[in-house]
């Protein structure tokens, strides 16, 4: 929606954008005042949230300084930028996430990256180009910290997103004793896509912190899930981001670690979670959320006794056959 509405921005019609309860729980203020400072308006329910409606037109380019740092927000602003009279500037607080910039370049725009800034010119003419898309490290992630949850574990994963602002999972998990081996590694429209094998070793704990906690933003989820197993804990900071998804995910998260028999200290940024814990099976939720939905079916397997996870069909929303796909890969 947000990435969207950076394009919707620039078009001389009237939009209105909506979606699931989960969606409509999301703040869109983040990207309307940058797109109504370049010329559109817009009209949003209560707190900025969708329904989200759009009246575009002819947009001028701005010089943009992100207060939050958000991949989607500086995406949708480029989008619009590409429409704009002029040369568009984002400054983001800290690196996140570049496949838009990425796509620009595919499909043949000039987007210049220096340091945290990113420059796009209005009225490039773009070309098309054929492309796949590689398996998302995000949706990866879960099964990662699967196998990482039981020794003599190993799990290969081919297809899969390379990018660089995506793949410090992977250097998180080597550093916390799962031994990861990339293979096959080849670049496609710019994306890095390779095969990625990971063994089980000793889990250690680790703290998540900025800039890595942007980095990570939506694998924290499921770290913190398998947390309670590590020799050590995980303590994760400056992720005051994880309030504002489809659920209070710092408040989910520490509620269904309780349930589950873990102790947990909650903080406005983040959580502190011991390690060396026993879990015990329990009823928890999804709150309407597919991370948590699919972080607490994680952090179920090495728990004693059955989990019932309510509105786990939340899932669907960024992984509909989910829980098909667990079953094939673990083997107790």
């Amino acid at each position: 929606m947000r990435m969207l509405s950076g394009i919707l921005a620039a078009q001389d019609f009237t939009s209105e954008l909506t979606g699931d309860e989960s969606l409509r729980r999301r703040p869109m203020s983040r990207i309307m005042t940058p797109l109504s400072l370049m010329g559109a308006r817009f009209s949003a329910s209560e707190g900025g949230r969708p329904p989200l409606r759009i009246t575009g037109g002819d947009l001028t380019s701005i010089e943009y300084k992100m207060p939050v740092a958000s991949a989607q927000v500086k995406s949708a602003i480029l989008f619009a930028g590409l429409c704009a009279e002029g040369e568009t500037c984002v400054e983001e607080p800290v690196r996140t996430r570049d496949h838009g910039e990425l796509a620009l370049r595919a499909f043949g725009a000039a987007c210049e990256h220096n340091g945290n800034t990113i420059r796009v010119r209005g009225d490039q003419t773009l070309h098309s180009i054929e492309a796949e898309i590689p398996g998302d490290i995000s949706s990866a992630a879960f099964f990662f910290c699967a196998a990482a949850l039981f020794a003599g574990s190993q799990l290969v994963v081919p297809n899969l997103g390379m990018n660089p602002t995506r793949s410090y999972l992977l250097d998180l998990l080597a550093s916390m004793g799962v031994r990861i081996a990339v293979t096959e590694l080849e670049e496609r429209n710019g994306e890095l896509v390779g095969t990625v094998q990971a063994e089980a070793g000793q889990l250690k704990g680790t703290t998540i912190k900025n800039p890595h906690t942007a980095l990570l933003i939506d694998e924290i989820p499921v770290l913190a899930a398998i947390a309670p197993y590590t020799n050590g804990g995980i303590e994760i900071r400056d992720a005051q981001e994880l309030r504002l998804k489809e659920s209070d995910r710092i408040a989910a998260i520490a509620a269904n670690l309780r349930a589950m028999g873990a102790q947990v200290e909650v903080h406005e940024d983040g959580l502190t979670i011991p390690g060396d814990q026993r879990l015990h099976g329990a009823e928890v939720d999804s709150f309407g959320d597919h991370r948590i939905a699919m972080a607490f079916a994680i952090a179920a397997l090495r728990a004693e006794g059955d989990t019932l996870i309510r509105g786990a069909d939340a899932a669907v929303i960024s992984y509909p056959g989910f829980f098909e796909t667990l079953e094939t890969v673990v083997q107790r």
